[in-house]
């Protein structure tokens, strides 16, 4: 820029817990059914305890480093942050108990009835007692810590109850000096782990057509006289506690180790991580809190949360369903993409024509063919893949190793630093090791974020390659509640670059230029600047410019730079930004051409689409990659042209259907409000998802009733 410029931006964080402020009205909203409300309510919470464990860990070290950090965290110091975040915090989580009050309320009058401790009938209490000696009494853990040397270590987001036992006077006395000792009596504390192999909700027998449910804290403190019976107490009082670690891993550098093992280790010491976050039943007795905060060594500094009777709420996610279908979201079968079998070979379509899936709209078992298809085909001698995130019972490995057990090469980038997936992928990683797959563990400084595959198949004595990239993980489960895009092409250009990147990890102090594909750490940032400067240039020559952009997060300063330069130039810039935006959008003089809204509704957006104008021709890409600046520079993502215009064509229908959405959009804003998008008087409700669900079967239903045969182009 020929000119330094006053841009202004809203701070990262502030920006993230205002996106989970989103995920809360969700659980809030009564248009929601009742049942996934209390699962948005289980998102909101388990957001928060990452966010905790990693963003307000790192500002919390920034802070105690005594390093001001106004550069990095776009001008407001660490020190004031923690501050502005728990204030934040504090006010979330008192509205989250409103809410939770509230939709308990609206389950009584669906007959579904969550009773606590003191609301049991006789016939209840003994169920109960006989479901806690039988199985819970044999895997809980309880701690006297009175006496104990060395206060026991907490688990990072485990629930615990800690016990005030009032114990009895031992003899009896009228002197003066004994009466003011039973003054004073003694006062024994005690932890309770809340153990986790049991669903947090314990279905009680129906009663007249109604459904009982308890929480199994509320199991435990049914049975606290069973607890404590050996000791003499007079009075008895539980509150439940949480305690929040720092989670980022300090990898050691010693040479010696694999990185499996650097890894392990790592994840290990997370148990012992510094506290970040305390949270606790603002009824428990003074004298009990100060109790826990002395021996935990927790500060007043530190994030000091008062709560509810009830912590962990991330387990409202794992709610029964109690078979109250009519409690939920209608479920949608995955529509088929057009000209794609799961009986034929996959291969051999894809041979004619890309494709494109759009998950969860589209089914994503064309994935896991193609990788069956792949690991039987006597033709194909390779296979290579990033890993990221993984589904518990992955098909993506299985199918893998079933390639590996045929005698194809199989080579594995798999991230094993990827946040709290980490120990899933080291398990992984060992069962793959031992099937003879050839693995790949990163680059030191880098995450590979990148979701490509890319396979070798002998035909007519030379190799054709044949793959896919996408926007989200190679993960099942998360395919049915993320919206990604994942191509299918033989393009043989785009699939030497994706080889070239598969090389660049065996031989990371080579940088290869790729002729097709936009690859962090190298390229990204300067590709995406030359698009956007083609744009600004457009505009000022008065020709059609615009971006419309589908991103998670938007918070790297010298883009957002970029942006404002080119909503000021007239380029017109429509933002879907799920999560974070630090850019602020509509501020004279900086960003009044852009637009940005958020949408957050029954499925996760998570794909990331950019379209630019190009003069009326536009250039359609989609990306593992955000504009962050770990995206930009400190990981291995892939950005992936589109070249096919029937697909570009849905992408770009399917970026206007989430536009055009008046019902889950909210408009982002300095003042991080997450005000709905306004519907005109006669405009008609637009639910994007449910439209976007609309658009691929009423496409479907097109192709069905036509006589004319499916397109194929040829390579």
């Amino acid at each position: 820029m020929s000119e330094e410029k006053n841009y202004s931006y809203i701070d990262r964080e502030k920006s993230w817990l205002a996106f989970n402020a989103r995920v809360l009205q969700e659980a809030a909203d009564d248009t929601v059914p009742l049942l996934e409300r209390l699962r948005f309510l289980g998102i909101f919470s388990n957001n928060l305890d990452e966010f905790f464990r990693v963003r307000f860990a790192a500002v919390r070290r920034l802070s105690l480093s005594g390093v001001s950090g106004e550069k990095v965290l776009g001008g407001i110091s660490a020190q004031q942050l923690v501050k502005d975040i728990t204030k934040i915090v504090i006010k979330q989580q008192s509205e989250s108990l409103k809410v939770l009050n509230k939709i308990e309320k609206q389950l009584e009058k669906q007959n579904i009835i969550i009773v606590d401790e003191t609301q049991v009938d006789q016939s209840q209490e003994e169920y109960i007692k006989d479901f806690f000696i039988q199985k819970v009494s044999q895997e809980l853990v309880t701690i006297i810590l009175n006496d104990l040397a060395e206060f026991p270590l907490l688990i990072d987001n485990t629930g615990y109850l800690t016990v005030r036992l009032v114990m009895k006077s031992e003899e009896k006395s009228s002197s003066v000096l004994d009466i003011v000792k039973k003054k004073k009596k003694e006062i024994r504390y005690a932890l309770i782990e809340i153990p986790k192999s049991f669903n947090r909700f314990f279905v009680l027998p129906p009663k007249e057509n109604k459904q009982y449910i308890i929480l199994l804290d509320d199991v435990i403190r049914l049975n606290l006289a069973s607890i404590f019976n050996i000791f003499d107490y007079e009075s008895i009082s539980v509150h439940m506690i949480k305690i929040t670690r720092d989670a980022q891993l300090d990898i050691d550098s010693d040479m010696s180790k694999s990185m499996l093992e650097k890894i392990a280790t790592s994840v290990k010491d997370r148990r012992i991580g510094e506290p970040v976050r305390f949270v606790y039943d603002q009824a428990i007795e003074k004298d009990t809190l100060q109790f826990f905060l002395t021996k935990m060594g927790i500060e007043s500094t530190d994030s000091i949360i008062p709560g509810g009777k009830y912590h962990n709420r991330r387990d409202y996610m794992s709610f029964p369903d109690l078979g109250r279908k009519d409690l939920l979201y209608q479920q949608k079968d995955p529509l088929p993409v057009e000209g794609l079998s799961l009986d034929g070979s996959i291969l051999n379509r894809i041979a004619k024509k890309d494709y494109l899936v759009h998950t969860p709209y589209q089914s994503y078992s064309y994935l896991i063919k193609f990788l069956r298809e792949a690991a039987l085909d006597p033709k194909v001698v390779s296979i290579r893949i990033t890993l990221y995130r993984l589904a518990k019972n992955s098909q993506i490995i299985s199918s893998l190793i079933n390639a590996a057990k045929n005698g194809k090469k199989v080579t594995v980038q798999i991230e094993l630093q990827a946040r709290f997936d980490e120990a899933t992928n080291i398990s992984y990683a060992e069962l793959m090791q031992q099937e003879g797959i050839e693995l790949i563990f990163g680059i030191k400084g880098l995450k590979v974020h990148s979701k490509i595959c890319v396979i070798e198949r002998l035909e007519n004595e030379k190799i054709k390659r044949y793959g896919f990239i996408s926007t989200g993980n190679f993960n099942e489960s998360t395919a049915k509640i993320y919206t990604d895009l994942t191509l299918f092409t033989c393009h043989q250009q785009i699939l030497k670059d994706v080889t070239k990147i598969f090389a660049f990890f065996d031989v990371n102090y080579r940088i290869h230029r790729y002729k097709h594909l936009i690859v962090s750490p190298h390229y990204t940032r300067t590709r995406f600047n030359k698009l956007i400067d083609r744009e600004i240039q457009n505009a000022k020559m008065g020709r059609p410019a615009y971006m419309n952009l589908k991103m998670n997060s938007l918070s790297d300063y010298p883009i957002i730079d970029k942006l404002y330069e080119a909503s000021n130039a007239g380029v017109k810039i429509k933002l879907q930004v799920r999560g974070i935006c630090s850019l602020i959008p509509r501020a004279k003089g900086m960003s009044e051409n852009i637009e940005a809204i958020s949408i957050v509704d029954n499925y996760l957006e998570h794909s990331r689409v950019f379209i630019f104008c190009n003069n009326d021709n536009p250039e359609v890409f989609i990306s593992s990659a955000d504009f962050m600046r770990r995206n930009l520079d400190g990981r291995v993502e892939v950005t992936c042209p589109i070249y096919d215009e029937d697909i570009k064509k849905a992408i770009i229908d399917t970026f206007e259907i989430g536009w055009k959405g008046n019902v889950k959009a909210r408009i982002h804003s300095e003042n991080l409000d997450n005000h709905y998008r306004v519907r005109a008087k006669d405009e008609p409700v637009f639910r994007a998802q449910f439209e976007t669900y609309n658009y691929f079967l009423d496409h479907n239903n097109e192709v069905l009733n036509s006589n004319c045969p499916l397109p194929e182009k040829n390579k």
